[in-house]
């Protein structure tokens, strides 16, 4: 009871600033317009406490899952008097500037907190910055049926030339089954091969791996009070060398054989072998079952080689815009698998259970992944407002286009169309609600089953913890 309290609290921490700053941007251009704003609510429903000034009622509200702003004139059921601080008495481009102020600071804060972070402390594993060189291949990968070999140099693949470690992650990660074309430089020789790119599935979401070795150092990391790992000695930062008296390579081939291991523990206790101090100590957690899976409640981890550096504001700006469009693309690369058959949308999208358990997930990991998963958010949350369904503001913005338009020709917008268009947005937006609601549901039911023990690969990417 105690985890779900807490999942829920780590979303309204998360998700809720992000949503009132949202709905601070149609506040305050609102307001620079002259439009009266009736209402601006930190939360939904029953009124709670708070003060009015001027026009304004500044409230908190009982359900604590967003706020809303409530601008005079502004709803279609509202009655309007033709006052010149109404919502409809503006400009059509004044209207836009409202519309767009919400999804605009969204955006905004999704290049702040990255470039805030880079300004303060930037730290990334040195060899996602490299060419990709390849240092080793996991036997019976994806890797390894292409043919790849230690020291091969990537020099494309799919469209992506010259890729750094970065570029191949990213391109492998949202193409789970696919097989893309590779150009390898070996030696003087350049050749031609296919990656058929596997699939791992992580809390029901399905991402790509390809089989390729990174080197660094396998530890312990976020160790769990109460759990097997904590109750049984294990400590933060601890080098782990074998399990079960079979060393583990200290790379991310290393942290997968690792995991398997204790999944694969049908209960029973694990030996480590670990190394504190210079010296070596050997614990015996006893793995307990936890969302479907085996764990002793820690995530193993692997320490590459880092770059820590602080940015110059221009730098960090830059580096913000990079890491704000790379999602774009991906999200993008995501969604267009849809329309063309090789993505269900179940496996694309994530709806308020997910995003609570995602928000729990990083703050095990520690305020650099909250940051992270916040900025992520702030973006989506900012380029979703934009997509033209009425009753979200891009919807607004494509009626104040078409009226627009219709007005060269001296036609108009009738109030009925406009609230038939609203109906309709409404009805699909919460079709769309409800499926990825039922989509999370049927995603933790997944999850909770004990998975076959098979061979996957780790996430390159920094992400938050799954408690192994």
């Amino acid at each position: 009871m105690f985890g779900y309290f807490q999942m829920a609290l780590m979303f309204v921490l998360v998700l809720v600033p992000l949503v009132v700053i949202h709905e601070f941007g149609h506040f305050i251009v609102a307001k620079w317009c002259g439009i009266r704003v009736d209402v601006f609510s930190v939360g939904f429903g029953k009124r709670l406490f708070g003060f009015k000034k001027g026009d304004t009622d500044y409230r908190v509200s009982l359900i604590p899952l967003g706020g809303y702003v409530k601008m005079a004139g502004e709803s279609l059921d509202d009655k309007v008097t033709g006052a010149p601080d109404e919502f409809m008495s503006k400009t059509k481009m004044q209207r836009f500037y409202v519309a767009v102020a919400g999804p605009a600071m969204n955006i905004l804060v999704a290049l702040m907190i990255p470039a805030i972070v880079a300004m303060i402390h930037l730290e990334e594993p040195a060899f996602r910055s490299q060419p990709a060189v390849v240092q080793g291949i996991q036997a019976e990968s994806p890797a390894a049926q292409a043919g790849l070999k230690s020291d091969d140099v990537i020099l494309k693949i799919g469209d992506q030339e010259n890729p750094t470690w970065s570029d191949v992650d990213d391109y492998v990660l949202v193409r789970p089954g696919e097989a893309v074309p590779l150009t390898i430089k070996r030696g003087d020789e350049i050749t031609q091969t296919t990656l058929p790119i596997g699939v791992q599935e992580i809390e029901g979401d399905k991402i790509g791996y390809d089989g390729f070795i990174h080197n660094g150092t396998l530890i312990a990391t976020n160790i769990v009070d109460g759990k097997p790992a904590a109750q049984s000695g294990l400590q933060e930062n601890d080098k782990i060398l074998a399990i079960n008296g079979k060393p583990l390579e200290q790379s991310n081939n290393g942290q997968l054989a690792l995991i398997t291991a204790i999944n694969g523990s049908n209960g029973q206790a694990v030996k480590l072998q670990v190394e504190r101090n210079g010296s070596i100590v050997d614990i015996t957690p006893t793995p307990e079952m936890s969302d479907g899976r085996y764990r002793i409640g820690f995530a193993p981890a692997v320490r590459y080689n880092m770059i820590a550096r602080s940015l110059s504001p221009l730098a960090a700006i830059s580096h913000s815009f990079q890491q704000n469009w790379r999602m774009i693309k991906l999200t993008g690369t995501a969604i267009g698998q849809i329309f063309e058959g090789k993505r269900k949308v179940g496996e694309t999208f994530t709806g308020p259970l997910g995003i609570a358990k995602l928000s729990n997930q990083a703050a095990q990991a520690g305020p650099s992944v909250v940051l992270d998963l916040m900025a992520l958010l702030s973006l989506n949350l900012g380029i979703f407002n934009l997509f033209p369904i009425p009753v979200l503001d891009g919807g607004l913005i494509f009626m104040l286009a078409l009226e627009g338009l219709l007005g060269l020709f001296g036609l108009s917008l009738s109030l009925k169309v406009k609230e038939k268009m609203v109906q309709v947005g409404f009805v699909a937006l919460m079709l769309l609600m409800g499926f990825v609601i039922y989509n999370d549901i049927a995603k933790s039911f997944r999850s909770s089953k004990p998975p076959a023990v098979q061979q996957q690969q780790p996430v390159e990417q920094p992400k938050p913890p799954d408690g192994k």
